[in-house]
């Protein structure tokens, strides 16, 4: 303000010389220039502050209206900017629900009926083969009329190797034709039968140390739930496949659900529906709340990961609300969330099993051992039907099978390190976590 002062009082003496004529000269007292230079340097301080804030307060908005434009392009490219998913799974059309999925509910209780006969002495290869394969011999009569089987699902996709459903069914001729005849002996290594720890578990087991059971159960994690969910009904391919999507726009039905008189469920409907049976399916449908059965629903409910329970199944309603909607880019939004998801089950199981096989090798437990081993030799042949956020799996069908092979060479589990399993559980965190 002194500058603005000054200014003003070398601009006052220059007039006054300028206008200085032949009149007499009027001498003006100090005070009264003082005066008059104190008003005119604070008119002149009021007037550029006024300027500065006016210059600020646009320069602010500015830098709000900025600010509030970039946060709205980040939340249109964020999951936080999709609407909030129904309360329930459950979706309505002319007040009849169109969900069914009642293939994916058969599928899953034939497993946990495979899981219990591979304890059961008494059943031949050609007896569980039927079970598989065909869909018959089950103890529940409506499960063998309900023309649907494991074998034909198993390995299905087109990402998954055709050396899978091979792999899967030689465990089943392990089970009859190397454990069920030893099943009365005392194993140890190179030896099947039931081996027991001193006040502990017991485990029938072949003779490298494999409890066939958890094997098979644990290997259909991937090859039938995470398969069929990630690279069959979920997959982009096959939602938006043909005439779908105008099909969808068009309310053109194809499925006909429970209680309707006549088809009212679209084909994209109808896929994602089934997607979400395969983990749902023994569970209830309208609640995030898992468990049940033999597969993924039974280790997504540990909580290993917590919330991804709550996660998976928001990402399943709002999926399928996006479906209903026509917004197609929520709907493969949603449906890689989900994918990888549960991806985070099959990854985080395979490596925990594996370092809690090496803890009970060196607690000298070895029955917890191959049980613990066992559960971990079939999460690692499910990682290769996992997806990542690029899409891949976390490990290709060749990586898979040569830890698969590292994890049988020798005289298999009894021949293995803590060491070598926690370097192998190391290197699929480094994919997975």
């Amino acid at each position: 303000m002194i500058i603005k002062k000054n200014g003003f009082l070398c601009s006052l003496l220059l007039s006054m010389i300028a206008c200085e004529t032949e009149t007499e000269l009027v001498e003006i007292p100090e005070s009264v220039i003082k005066s008059i230079a104190d008003e005119a340097a604070a008119s002149a301080a009021t007037a550029a502050a006024s300027s500065v804030a006016s210059t600020v307060n646009d320069a602010a908005a500015t830098a709000v209206s900025d600010t509030f434009a970039t946060q709205a392009l980040e939340q249109a490219n964020s999951v936080n900017h999709d609407p909030l998913p129904p309360s329930e799974y459950e979706f309505t059309r002319n007040g009849i629900s169109t969900v069914f999925y009642t293939g994916q509910t058969d599928r899953l209780k034939m497993t946990g009926e495979l899981h219990s006969v591979f304890s059961d002495t008494s059943k031949s290869e050609a007896d569980i083969l039927a079970m598989f394969n065909e869909g018959t011999g089950f103890s529940d009569a409506s499960l063998n009329s309900s023309g649907k089987n494991v074998g034909g699902k198993n390995g299905a996709s087109s990402y998954a190797s055709k050396t899978v459903k091979p792999q899967i069914q030689a465990f089943i001729s392990r089970v009859v034709n190397d454990v069920f005849p030893n099943s009365d002996n005392d194993a140890s290594e190179g030896v099947a039968g039931k081996y027991t720890d001193p006040g502990g578990r017991t485990v029938m087991i072949d003779a490298k140390g494999f409890e066939m059971n958890q094997i098979f159960t644990k290997s259909l994690m991937g090859a039938l739930v995470t398969d069929q969910i990630i690279n069959e009904y979920l997959w982009r391919g096959k939602l938006d496949a043909g005439t779908n999507i105008a099909n969808n726009d068009n309310l053109v039905f194809e499925y006909q659900s429970t209680g309707a008189s006549a088809n009212n469920v679209t084909k994209m409907e109808h896929y994602w529906d089934e997607g979400f049976g395969y983990l749902y399916g023994e569970d209830n449908q309208y609640s995030h709340e898992v468990g049940n059965g033999v597969l993924v629903s039974k280790y997504l409910a540990k909580g290993d990961i917590p919330g991804l329970d709550t996660v998976i199944y928001d990402a399943f309603k709002l999926g399928r609300a996006a479906i209903v909607a026509g917004d197609y880019e929520l709907k493969d939004k949603q449906a890689n969330i989900i994918k990888t998801s549960i991806s985070k089950v099959i990854g985080y199981r395979a490596s925990s099993y594996l370092r809690s096989g090496a803890s009970k090798i060196s607690a000298g437990t070895w029955a917890d051992a191959l049980h613990a081993l066992s559960k971990g030799y079939g999460f690692v042949l499910s990682l290769q039907f996992t997806m990542k956020d690029d899409g891949e799996p976390y490990f290709t069908n060749s990586e898979v099978n040569e830890m698969l092979d590292d994890l049988e060479k020798d005289n298999g589990f009894w021949s293995r390190t803590p060491e070598e399993l926690n370097a192998m559980a190391d290197k699929i965190d480094e994919r997975t976590l």
